[in-house]
């Protein structure tokens, strides 16, 4: 299947539609995975759709997450069944159909600590895992658990020091690259005939009497102010749900409170594993996740309440995962071998609990107002699930008949025929000059639209070359995110689109400049416009390396918060 792009042209086209159309059947707002998958949902039923993002597409939580597509197995001492299964469920489906490009498989070693009780309940939690997994008639796309003995998981993991474990278990989950999973869903919605636009901010709803009938908005690149009308508005935008519902000045049926989770990426020479790890600590669990040529590591669960857009990475925050990998590992990490450090934020269900780590990560939908549903909490795992309970709950509020959700059965872009193409990668490698492990690279990047980013070397040889200090990216990449991806400004490419600002020593630095000047040829930018986002790069990312030494969440947050938002020229 092949993509409509989201070209600057597009973008302006949407907008324009969006303006002038009567009346759309359904308008979502927000752009991270769940607002995302929301319009396909709405837009594979035949509802005439639109979906806006006052920022980039996946800017907040969902380019930010653990990324990881698993059923949580933390969740099953939580004896929360019914979210593990639905989870498992989800999982086997991206792994097998929905997104096998951009979802695969990847290996956890949990180690044991103590020799008579531990392996029986482990044991038996992840057999369960694996059983649930299977218990909704589908394949699970991953590997069964096994049991390792101690040399046995050193022999996997040499990493780990012989005295920090008795023995060891390994399961399988899925993990995916978050932001183009989610920008994946915004083309497929848009394949299908969705109108999608990101930097267009909501102002306000419009109204008649007590029912909401649309939105304002302005377009953040140009300015412009318009109105979209719609018999349904949902609000997907996550730890925004408040705000955006105030907006409506409706009483919430439901908050949200956001728990901030940070992650470091370390180069994959500093542990010596084939295998991730999941280590327990007092609070929760840590993650040392396979990522390419690095590892992430993460996450910390504490309550943010400060700026929104940009949390803010503190220095206790690194100690934190620092010092609880450090007790598993023979050769303790230091702040040297730290390339990026990322954080997000979950939008948790608020509860009883003052501990953001015990509220649910279940998800809630509401009609607060007539003409306006909210969609709040869950986890990134089951986005498709929410979307489709959000879908029904405004199609209830419908006078004629809406068809039930397919989204099960609806391949994202780039998946139709994915595995066919993988099988031919040397092939395709020797046909276009590149080495196969680039053509690796690519597919597990766009799948089947590869053909579209090596269309882009036949006109212009150059693109094939990797960008400086960032040589797992090509030059066509870049150029592809806007002519293709809706990159409207540098972070976008350099934070989402791909992960530079993360796995590079400079944090994208040293790519920068080379970046703009490609992006700027797609995007009509003069000059100056390519010294104002290379210099706003710069600031954002001293901004943040500040900000990471800083001892605590408000003084982290003030200095982050040093690095204004971009502003277009106009």
């Amino acid at each position: 299947m092949g993509a409509e792009p989201l070209s600057p042209r597009a973008r302006a086209r949407a907008i324009d539609q969006m303006a002038k159309i009567g009346e759309l059947d359904v308008l979502v707002i927000g752009g991270g995975v769940v607002g995302a998958g929301t319009a396909l949902d709405a837009v594979t039923r035949g509802m005439s759709t639109a979906v806006v993002e006052a920022r980039d597409w996946a800017s907040g939580t969902s380019s930010r997450s653990s990324k990881l597509i698993h059923g949580g197995l933390r969740y099953l001492e939580m004896l929360d069944f019914g979210l593990v299964r639905e989870a498992l469920q989800e999982r086997s489906l991206l792994l097998r159909h929905l997104a096998p490009h951009l979802v695969r498989p990847v290996p956890f070693l949990y180690p044991l600590t103590h020799r008579v009780w531990e392996r029986p309940y482990v044991g038996s939690g992840v057999l369960l895992y694996d059983a649930m997994s299977m218990s909704a008639g589908t394949q699970r796309g991953v590997p069964r658990h096994r049991h390792l003995s101690r040399r046995g998981a050193l022999r996997a993991a040499p990493c780990l020091k012989p005295s920090a474990l008795v023995g060891a278990v390994q399961y399988w989950d899925g993990q995916v690259d978050d932001a183009r999973h989610t920008l994946g869903l915004v083309r497929t919605a848009v394949h299908f005939g969705a109108l999608a636009a990101n930097r267009v901010r909501v102002t306000g709803f419009l109204r008649q009497g007590e029912r909401v009938t649309g939105a304002t908005m302005v377009d953040q690149e140009t300015g412009h102010p318009f109105e979209v009308r719609a018999r349904q508005v949902i609000n997907a935008t996550g730890v925004w749900t408040d705000e955006t519902q105030a907006l409506a000045n409706a009483r919430g049926q439901f908050h949200v409170r956001a728990s901030k989770g940070v992650h470091l990426v370390v180069p994959r020479d500093r542990i010596q594993s084939s295998t991730g790890l999941i280590l327990r600590t007092a609070q929760s669990v840590l993650f040392v996740i396979p990522w390419g040529r690095h590892w992430i590591l993460g996450t910390t669960d504490t309550e943010w309440r400060l700026d929104k857009a940009h949390p803010a990475a503190s220095s206790r925050d690194i100690d934190y995962v620092l010092d609880h990998v450090n007790q598993a590992l023979t050769a303790p990490l230091t702040r040297e071998d730290v390339e990026g450090v990322y954080a997000g934020l979950r939008p948790l269900l608020a509860g009883e609990s003052d501990q953001t780590s015990k509220l649910s990560r279940e998800h809630l939908v509401g009609h607060p107002v007539p003409g306006l549903v909210v969609i709040a909490g869950g986890k990134y795992t089951t986005y498709r699930v929410m979307a489709r309970d959000a879908v029904d709950e405004a199609a209830r509020a419908m006078d004629e008949f809406v068809p039930p959700s397919c989204t099960d059965r609806v391949p994202l872009v780039g998946a139709d025929g994915f595995h066919a193409l993988w099988n031919q990668r040397y092939a395709l490698a020797e046909r276009t000059g590149l080495h196969v492990a680039r053509i690796e690279h690519l597919l597990g990047r766009y799948g089947t639209l590869i053909d579209e980013v090596l269309a882009l070397l036949v006109d212009d040889r150059s693109l094939a070359d990797p960008l400086p200090g960032a040589d797992d990216y090509l030059g066509a990449e870049v150029v592809y995110a806007c002519t293709h991806e809706g990159a409207r400004h540098l972070d976008d490419v350099l934070a989402r689109r791909t992960r530079i600002s993360i796995e590079t020593w400079t944090r994208g630095v040293e790519t920068a400049r080379t970046a703009a000047e490609l992006m700027a040829g797609p995007l009509g930018w003069e000059a100056d416009q390519v010294e104002r986002e290379v210099e706003h790069y710069l600031v954002r990312v001293r901004a943040e390396r500040e900000s990471q030494q800083q001892p605590d969440d408000e003084t982290a947050d003030a200095t982050r918060l040093g690095a204004p938002e971009i502003v277009p020229l106009s």
